[in-house]
């Protein structure tokens, strides 16, 4: 059955203008003076309006060192209490994006220019074989991703984790790839969006991290720098996922689109299920091996299926497929005669990795790719407690076992065990019989301790009903209010 499509609508009360700051009266001969932090943290606390000036002059104190610390967080938090309207938050994400520098690309890439970002969930390669494919296609995707923090992992971390590859691109080197290549994988620089950076940190420790206005900020301004044709949002839902329920993920999705329609960029967002881990594999190495599978043209069938829904969905709002069905098969073809798996390899030998290790790892067979990058001390098999189908998977317990076991960090800059990671043996609607291995966990530790193997167990949710095919991930999609192809 189709996921249903929602055609996207403002998702905050558009404030009227505001007449005390001259409204159709004649301007002032001199703009008035910029008002100190202490006022628009008052402001925001007090539930005002804070006028585009403001905002720039928040973001300016923020960026020159001006804020304190104190001060900053304190706007965070009357940010997270009192909200933003959709000027509001169309002016921050402008303010955050102008703190740094702005990509410029040839004229002639305008149409070609798409990216896609995920919220985060457990297993989530997508990125991996999406940008590849997409370039494949015909894309240019300039792709600026970030790292893993909590539970969930991080698309640089799973390409550090083959040896050589460099996440930090200057303007030119992006230019370059995407010329030779058509994507690139890159970290966020402290030139492109600086006090993104700088926010991000205080959202963190500050108990805001669920603010809807500086979520939706923090994500577009990063894009708003990429100068795209098309962006798509996967906002995960789900007991894994930032956002437990499908409407709260919505909510989060209907700003997106709203606010990027305000910026004048084109913007979806899907809804996709986060409550199964994606994939049959979790952890830095596990998750390169199974994203290059899907390049094979094999590998999970969900994660196949959202890579070409979501690469679909994008070559369909870029005007670069009929419809999204068109642009899926496109996609799926890339995956089926070895072209994405080409780009991935020419991805990886132009951001730092050994040509010959590029070169192997994308020709070579699952067991042969295994040797090649780095390997956990031990392994650790799971068995199933009794005869069952499986209902579900619980990806939030597995995830926060491997976090404890090296996978995941709890703080920035913390390193990281690639190795560490878990390889699901059965799939959600399988028979399984009990004494039979579910799960191998791959770890450095010499084994797992009682109370991770008994979360670990937990995991598993068998049922007695019949064996069944599992739905797919994808639930929704959010698309631009004003887009004409719809």
């Amino acid at each position: 059955m189709a996921a249903p499509v929602t055609p996207g609508h403002t998702p905050y009360p558009v404030a009227p203008g505001d007449l005390s700051r001259g409204g159709l009266r004649d301007p002032p001969d001199t703009p008035p003076e910029p008002k100190q932090l202490p006022e628009l943290i008052r402001l925001k606390r007090d539930g005002d309006r804070l006028s585009e000036g403001d905002i720039r002059g928040f973001v300016r104190a923020v960026v020159d060192g001006s804020a304190q610390g104190v001060q900053i967080g304190a706007m965070l938090m009357a940010i997270r209490l009192r909200g933003m309207d959709l000027e509001e938050t169309v002016a921050l994400t402008q303010a955050l994006a102008k703190s740094g520098e702005q990509l410029e690309w040839p004229e002639a890439w305008r149409q070609q220019l798409v990216d896609k970002h995920s919220t985060g969930g457990v297993g989530d390669k997508v990125s991996l074989v999406l940008a590849p494919a997409l370039a494949a296609c015909g894309c240019k995707v300039p792709m600026i991703s970030g790292r893993g923090l909590g539970h969930t992992g991080g698309t640089l971390d799973k390409l550090e984790s083959i040896p050589g590859f460099t996440v930090i691109q200057s303007p030119e080197q992006m230019q370059g790839l995407l010329e030779q290549v058509g994507c690139c994988i890159v970290g966020q620089s402290k030139k492109l969006v600086p006090a993104d950076g700088i926010l991000y940190e205080a959202r963190d420790v500050t108990a805001t991290v669920d603010s809807l206005p500086l979520i939706t900020a923090s994500i577009l301004s990063k894009k708003v720098v990429e100068s795209l044709s098309a962006l798509l949002v996967d906002v995960k839902f789900g007991a894994a996922a930032v956002f437990p329920s499908q409407a709260e993920a919505r909510e989060l999705a209907e700003a997106l689109v709203g606010v990027g329609a305000g910026l004048g960029l084109q913007v979806a967002a899907a809804l996709t299920a986060m409550d199964n881990p994606l994939g049959r594999s979790v952890g830095h190495t596990l998750e390169v091996e199974e994203a290059l599978l899907c390049m094979d043209g094999a590998g999970p069938p969900d994660l196949r299926d959202l890579v070409t829904r979501l690469g679909g969905t994008l070559l369909w709002l870029s005007r670069q497929a009929g419809d999204p069905a068109e642009g899926a098969a496109r996609v799926a073809a890339t995956l089926d005669d070895g072209s994405a798996r080409d780009r991935f390899e020419r991805m990886l030998a132009k951001q730092g990795v050994d040509p010959r290790l590029a070169r192997a790892l994308c020709s070579g067979t699952p067991a042969q790719r295994r040797q090649l990058l780095p390997r956990a001390r031990e392994q650790e098999e799971l068995l199933a407690p009794a005869d069952g189908t499986v209902e579900l998977v619980r990806a939030l317990p597995l995830a926060r076992v491997l976090h404890e076991l090296g996978a995941g960090r709890s703080r920035a800059g913390e390193p990281l065990r690639p190795a560490v990671g878990a390889e699901l043996l059965v799939g959600v609607g399988q028979k399984l019989r009990r004494g039979t291995p579910w799960l191998r966990v791959h770890l450095d530790a010499p084994a797992l301790s009682g109370p991770q193997r008994r979360a670990l167990q937990g995991a598993l949710v068998l049922s007695d009903r019949a064996p069944f095919a599992a739905p797919s991930p994808f639930a929704e999609l959010i698309l631009p209010p004003a887009d004409p192809q719809q």
